[in-house]
């Protein structure tokens, strides 16, 4: 098969890239590749390609998340022995001891609010862009993502095996699937305030059901990382515009798995609201689509051919996101049955029952 055809973008359906040349061979095309563009970047004019060079250190990112899928997959690791495999004791980055007077506990509410939705600077992709006014009414959320304690609760009182927490979408997917609990689960109580991971959106949603809440809009998630409660702009990030560094949150892989909710309070949003960027991608109830007035940005196969009506979208980024594709605008989207080791999520609810 040729190189342009297996490498190419939208050149191999993904149920055929699989099909893959030995290993040493595809490091080979890997070494001439990356030995080409040192080459170019020499002449290259970066002043007029810029944006395209940003676009492409966060798509080289978002691959490089991939590969750590593919490699959780290929190891099918339980957390347990994960957890069993890390140094919980040692420099203070990797802890999985939670001081419970630290938490917070009860949801954030926050109140309506005129929002620019979306990110207009030069490495923004295109589906975040063009930024655009938006109202958002007021709504409370959860202050961390569910737990693995808290998603307990839901499986012990049968949450997968009774209907009426599901949707009928995600009821018939339940019914195919036969799943009892999520795919990277552990017992070990050592990580009952770790964020629960390898969730589809059908099990978030079934979860907020049976809690009596919802998942929150993209919008209002939008809202609650890059807003303060009054509504003004507080940055790209919880905690403002400052680049993200290993104290501020899970990201980068630096510790190469979730970590308990209260491990970040540098992090924390002024209104208390914790792990929004890193830790695990975060389902949200809203379908992927173009904002108004959308331009595809490098290619339509990028972004535009997922606006299908069968993706859903995830915010905030993973403890395997790499800081360039890590912002509180940035937008990823799974199919609602997927089950990645990177996908949690925290609850909503309306303002007014």
């Amino acid at each position: 098969m040729p190189y342009h055809q297996l490498f190419a973008a939208d050149g191999l359906p993904k149920a055929a890239r699989q099909q893959l040349p030995s290993f040493s061979c595809v490091l080979e095309m890997l070494e001439t590749v990356r030995n080409r563009v040192w080459e170019y970047l020499a002449s290259a004019p970066l002043d007029q390609q810029f944006r395209l060079w940003l676009w492409l250190l966060q798509h080289e990112s978002q691959h490089a998340e991939t590969v750590s899928i593919l490699l959780a997959l290929h190891r099918h690791t339980p957390m347990s022995r994960r957890l069993g495999s890390l140094d919980f004791a040692g420099d203070g980055i990797v802890s999985s001891k939670i001081d419970q007077d630290s938490v917070q506990t009860k949801a954030v509410y926050l109140p309506p609010a005129t929002i620019k939705l979306g990110y207009e600077g030069l490495d923004g992709v295109d589906n975040e862009q063009p930024a655009h006014q938006v109202l958002v009414s007021g709504f409370w959320l959860d202050p961390h993502p569910v737990t693995q304690a808290e998603f307990r609760a839901f499986m012990e009182a049968g949450g997968y095996h009774t209907s009426a927490y599901w949707s009928p979408q995600g009821w018939a997917w339940q019914q195919e699937a036969q799943v009892n609990q999520p795919r990277y689960w552990s017992e070990d109580p050592a990580w009952d305030s770790h964020p629960v991971c390898g969730v589809s959106y059908y099990e978030a949603e079934a979860y907020a059901a049976f809690v009596g809440k919802r998942l929150p809009t993209e919008t209002e998630w939008e809202r609650a990382a890059c807003w303060t409660l009054d509504g003004h702009y507080q940055g790209l990030y919880p905690w403002g515009d400052d680049w993200p560094q290993p104290a501020l949150g899970n990201f980068g892989g630096h510790v190469g798995c979730p970590k308990a909710i209260d491990s970040f309070a540098a992090g924390c949003s002024k209104s208390g609201l914790a792990d929004l960027i890193g830790n695990v991608w975060e389902w949200t109830s809203s379908w992927f689509e173009g904002y108004p007035g959308f331009h595809a940005f490098p290619y339509r196969g990028y972004s535009e051919v997922y606006f299908d009506g069968q993706h859903r979208v995830l915010r905030g980024g993973s403890w395997a996101t790499r800081p360039w594709a890590l912002r509180g605008t940035l937008r990823n989207w799974y199919h609602p049955h997927v089950r990645e080791i990177f996908a949690g999520f925290r609850c909503a609810q309306d303002a007014y029952p």
